[in-house]
């Protein structure tokens, strides 16, 4: 094992894998064997048997569609505004000077902070989920696209004047392809944040969702539903991260050199 060496995809899977053999069993070891009570933690079966009858019995299907459907829809109205906005500011130095201050004053505030003024202004409908998530992706996606962007190397911006491109040209031909891998894993990575601002939205005021089982089930002190709650927005998330990741690989396949 040496820094930055590679390993085998096989070797990958596996060392994966492996890891959550190793917490499922320390996770088993301290429920079943008493160390921790049920009341608190329940075992792997238990929670097993109780996410078996919230898909089958309790509609728990149409709660994960809900909650999946807030962060595509939020993200993707994020991302359809953040994308021009920061490869404006990327290739443009005025611009960046004009909005940078704000976007990075923004992007600090905790966008759980907002959910009582987006009730108020919003109601509690699909509207105030959808900007909470809006306001926790879009000024972050907007600030690193933008870095992305005018990060490109220069050696490639002399040479496209060099050869005579124009401005629109420079960002359409160099700029945007340079960032787009980049730009790619941002989104990647965003996309993930995202889920932990729906889970907030739906704890307050939602009637459908993963957040909102989750809070009926601390109602019920049933930890089993909320463990299981808790993991499938992990296995979603899981899910989606390897499908961004193989989407990049194939429409960037020259970011991986020299890797």
């Amino acid at each position: 094992m040496k820094p930055l060496t590679p390993v085998s995809p096989g070797a990958r899977v596996a060392l994966g894998a492996s890891f959550f053999v190793l917490f499922v069993a320390l996770w088993a070891a301290a429920t079943f064997g008493g160390l921790v009570g049920k009341t608190f933690l329940a075992d792997p079966l238990t929670m097993m048997r109780s996410g078996w009858t919230l898909v089958a019995e309790m509609g728990f299907a149409h709660d994960i569609g809900m909650t999946v459907w807030r962060v595509v829809g939020g993200f993707l109205i994020a991302t359809a505004l953040a994308l021009p906005l920061g490869v404006a500011m990327g290739a443009y130095k005025p611009i960046e000077a004009f909005f940078e201050p704000f976007v990075s004053f923004a992007r600090y505030l905790p966008a759980s902070a907002f959910i009582p003024l987006l009730i108020l202004w919003a109601g509690i409908g699909e509207a105030q989920k959808l900007a909470v998530i809006f306001i926790g992706s879009f000024f972050q996606l907007t600030l690193m696209i933008a870095v992305a962007v005018g990060n490109t190397r220069r050696d490639l911006v002399e040479a496209a004047y060099t050869l005579g491109v124009n401005d629109r040209g420079l960002i359409r031909r160099v700029l945007i392809p340079g960032a787009a891998p980049e730009i790619a894993e941002i989104l990647r990575m965003v996309l993930g944040w995202a889920w932990t601002y729906v889970i907030v939205a739906e704890l307050i005021g939602a009637s459908s969702g993963i957040g909102h089982m989750i809070t009926d089930s601390q109602a019920l002190l049933a930890t089993d539903q909320i463990i299981f709650g808790i993991i499938v927005i992990g296995l979603i998330g899981l899910v989606s991260d390897f499908a961004f990741k193989a989407l990049n690989r194939r429409l960037f396949p020259w970011a991986q050199l020299g890797r």
